[in-house]
C-alpha cells in the first residue's frame, strides 16, 4: 500500500476507464489526489465541473484544479521540461509515493517526482475506451459515461460533444 498517488488528466469527459484508474489507485494508496487539467483548448467543459464530477463520485480524493496545466503533448524534450517543471509546482514539495497513469508519460511523471511508476490498464483491456474514442463517436460510447456526466450533457440538450 502507497502512503500517496496522485494521477492528472483533462477528463474531458470523466468516463468509465477513468473511474477504473482511479478505483485502482484508491485501493493501492492511502490517500489520492487527482489533478484536473483547465485544457480549454481541448474541451469547452467547464473545469469546476469535470473536478466536480470526480469530488461527487469520489469524495475520498483530494482533488486539485490545475486551470494552469500545459496543454502541449508530444515526444519533445521541452514539452517534457514544460510538464516536469509544472508537476513539481503543482506539487509543490509534497512527497508523493507513486503516480497512476495509463499513458505512457507516467515513466517520466514518475520519474520526475521521484516516486513509483504505476501502470494501469494502459492497453485499455479492463476498460475498452479512451476519451478521444468518445470524443470521435459519443453516440456508440455513451454506455462508458457515468449518469452523472451524461446528465451534464442532458440538463443542457447537448450531446457530449
Amino acid at each position: 500500500m502507497y502512503d500517496v498517488g496522485l494521477t492528472v488528466g483533462k477528463f474531458a469527459p470523466l468516463h468509465r476507464g477513468h473511474q477504473f484508474l482511479i478505483e485502482t489507485a484508491l485501493r493501492e494508496a492511502r490517500h489520492l489526489i487527482v489533478a484536473v487539467y483547465g485544457a480549454p483548448r481541448a474541451t469547452d467543459i467547464p473545469l469546476p465541473i469535470r473536478a466536480g464530477w470526480i469530488r461527487t463520485l469520489y469524495p475520498q480524493v483530494e482533488v486539485i484544479e490545475a486551470p494552469d496545466a500545459p496543454e502541449s503533448s508530444g515526444p519533445g524534450i521541452d514539452i517534457r521540461r514544460e510538464h516536469e517543471a509544472f508537476l513539481a509546482r503543482l506539487m509543490s514539495g509534497r512527497r508523493v509515493d507513486v503516480f497512476f497513469s495509463s499513458e505512457r508519460y507516467g515513466a517520466w511523471a514518475a520519474e520526475a517526482l521521484g516516486c513509483a511508476d504505476r501502470v494501469v490498464d494502459a492497453r485499455r483491456i479492463a476498460v475498452p475506451i479512451s476519451a478521444t474514442a468518445i470524443r470521435g463517436d459519443p453516440a456508440a460510447y455513451r454506455e462508458y459515461l457515468d449518469p452523472l456526466v451524461l446528465e451534464y450533457f442532458e440538463a443542457r440538450g447537448l450531446s457530449p460533444f
